[in-house]
């Protein structure tokens, strides 16, 4: 096969992934009924929070036409579709703005105008953390601003990430649960986070927070981030303490996940032993730095290879990237780099790495990079233009890179989110 028939078998992949978690699909089968006397107060918030609220006023025209329907939906800039039932406003990610901070305070408003027999619907995809972002009393934006760079910078990991921002946070960490009291709170979710626990998800703005304040204190450490003498403070009082499990704002609440990174990946894995490539499954919740997870994946290539089986090496999870230079790029396209200096050029491999919402770390734009492809040629193609793909690779400058080779994976917001798609197809004929 040529390079551009693996392409389009590597693309075929990706869309396969995306379209097993899109909200018209996932969420329908999970909407709860409309409340009998009460209003029905929709919270949207998330990558796919627009297209999650368009699959709401889908299913629930009957309460929009009867004056019972109430919305909000929270998503990134660029990120939004055409809504009739919703207010709409768009944040920034993964560094909130002041309409993030706006945005949080706005949810809460709603659900606390939720009365016995309402039904609080919250729908929340991944992004949520940052496009909600009231900061905790005694904290500035730029704080928690400052803060969020700093974590990114250092190659926390997004549950590394959440757990502080919970804990800094007048929404996040069931704080909302909280707020939507006496009122019935439904909440159905798409994760994006490895090991799809309800708390990570978008910070678990409606569910009980498992971490603590000295989780919080521990991460900082961790990752060598020094906060804010305001921060410091916020994370030493044990009124910035998120509910637990046993608090009474959960009682009789209800968590649905709806899509997760698994049916992506199993979607993929699908499509591609229909091609006739055994597929080989690493996981949903790979985690770690981008280049070190690269070199591994393509020595079980390189050894797939050498055994003449004709594979697909399978991953989802999110990856990280330690800065320490000045280009562009996202933990997808480090990844795809690194794989391809490690292949050597290798013939008869090639990989994509894309995540499932089409943005990829970079400039927080929505028509960034959704990740990149690589192929046997790609070392090659470099050096006949002069360029050294070692270098690139230091200076974190992946989609300077792949940019050149215009081999970046340009597709614009999906709608949805579930995490990252990693897939190497290996043909040893």
């Amino acid at each position: 096969m040529t390079q551009a028939e693996h392409r389009k078998i590597l693309m075929s992949l990706f869309d396969a992934a995306v379209a097993a978690a899109q909200p018209a699909i996932c969420l329908p089968p999970h909407f709860p009924p409309t409340p009998q006397s009460g209003r029905l107060i929709v919270i949207a918030c998330g990558k796919a929070g627009a297209s999650m609220a368009r699959a709401a006023e889908t299913h629930y025209a009957e309460a929009i036409a009867a004056g019972r329907f109430t919305g909000l939906c929270v998503t990134r800039k660029g990120y939004a579709q055409p809504l009739a039932a919703f207010e709409l406003m768009e944040a920034s990610h993964p560094v909130p703005d002041d309409t993030s901070a706006a945005a949080a305070l706005r949810a809460l408003e709603l659900a606390g105008e939720a009365g016995e027999g309402d039904l609080v619907l919250a729908l929340i995809s991944g992004g949520a953390s940052a496009l909600w972002a009231a900061p905790a009393e005694g904290i500035s934006l730029a704080d928690k601003q400052d803060l969020t760079r700093a974590l990114l910078k250092a190659g926390a990991p997004i549950g590394a990430i959440n757990c502080v921002r919970k804990h800094l946070s007048r929404i996040k960490g069931g704080r909302l649960a909280r707020a939507a009291m006496p009122a019935r709170l439904v909440t159905l979710a798409i994760s994006d986070v490895p090991g799809d626990a309800p708390d990570t998800i978008g910070s678990g703005p409606t569910v009980p927070d498992s971490a603590t304040l000295a989780d919080a204190r521990d991460m900082l450490a961790k990752y060598n981030v020094r906060p804010a003498p305001a921060i410091e403070a916020a994370l030493g009082n044990p009124a910035n303490e998120t509910p637990k499990p046993g608090d009474a704002s959960f009682a009789g609440a209800e968590f649905i996940l709806t899509a997760a990174p698994k049916h992506s990946l199993r979607a993929a894995a699908d499509k591609v032993a229909a091609l006739g490539y055994e597929p080989i499954l690493l996981g949903d919740a790979l985690e770690g730095e981008a280049r070190d997870v690269a070199r591994d994946h393509a020595a079980l290539a390189l050894e797939a290879k050498a055994k003449s089986r004709r594979v697909a090496i399978l991953s989802g999870g999110e990856l990280t990237v330690t800065i320490q230079g000045n280009g562009r790029g996202g933990p997808n396209q480090e990844y795809a780099l690194a794989l391809a200096i490690a292949l050597g050029g290798a013939t008869g491999i090639h990989a994509l790495a894309a995540d499932t919402d089409g943005s990829d770390g970079g400039s927080g734009k929505a028509d960034d990079p959704a990740g990149a492809i690589i192929g046997p040629e790609t070392l090659a193609r470099a050096a006949n233009n002069g360029h050294n793909p070692a270098i690139f690779l230091i200076n974190n400058d992946s989609t300077g890179f792949f940019e050149m080779l215009d081999d970046l994976i340009l597709c614009g917001p999906t709608l949805t989110n579930v995490n990252d798609l990693r897939a190497i197809l290996v043909d040893p004929a």
